[in-house]
């Protein structure tokens, strides 16, 4: 399979060769349900915590005497139906992080990349190189490119071809457009695909995040 590379003018300079098992594969929606699901639960920090009948302070003493008061009787003034009683089954820390197989993993994120190739949404650009950190000069390139709302990709290959440093200009120019997120290739995931639904990608970051889904 082949994509077009365009430069910052949004002229097309050339093709790129991909290789159709990363963005060619067929799309299967169900495995954007279980891996979102996924990364939503791992985000989540689990410190919620309030405290039981057990755990609240005083109560020892029967608030009123048992009868002839004509209110119910109550043994503490900290059971759960008492203003500053305690909570009914009351909410501990909890890890709600759980993992998918690796295959599963990438097949999704391989399936949301070739999802945006059919939709014509993933526009690949010979560089997103800038000299200074400018949020103005990067929104102009973006809007000449006629990209909307979508993912910024790019970074400076290591050592590892699946492991890249960040494009700190580029970083922290669109840091700060609410429409845009910037990420390196190794952090591309279908969370954010499909939230923004486009993709701006350089062409040595294209060829990080094929490398990363190949092995």
């Amino acid at each position: 399979m082949k994509l077009d590379v365009y430069s910052l003018a949004n002229e097309k300079v050339r093709e790129v060769e991909v290789a159709d098992a990363v963005f060619g594969t067929e799309v299967k929606p169900y495995l954007f349900h279980e891996v979102v699901r996924m990364q939503l639960a791992n985000r989540r920090q689990g410190t919620h915590q309030t405290k039981s009948r057990a755990e609240v302070r005083g109560g020892g003493v029967k608030p009123f005497k048992q009868k002839g008061t004509g209110r119910a009787r109550q043994g503490t003034s900290r059971s759960v139906q008492m203003v500053g009683g305690g909570h009914a089954f009351a909410r501990k820390p909890n890890d709600y992080s759980y993992k998918l197989n690796k295959k599963k993993r990438r097949l999704a994120l391989r399936c949301a990349l070739s999802m945006l190739v059919k939709e014509g949404t993933l526009k690949v650009v010979d560089s997103l190189e800038f000299e200074t950190a400018r949020t103005q000069h990067v929104a102009g390139a973006l809007k000449t490119l006629e990209v909307v709302k979508a993912i910024v990709v790019d970074g400076s290959p290591t050592d590892d071809e699946t492991r890249f440093t960040n494009n700190e200009n580029l970083r922290l120019s669109v840091r700060n457009l609410h429409k845009y997120k910037y990420l390196r290739p190794d952090g591309v995931n279908v969370y954010d695909i499909l939230k923004f639904g486009a993709l701006v990608v350089t062409e040595k970051a294209l060829k990080g995040l094929e490398a990363r889904l190949e092995r």
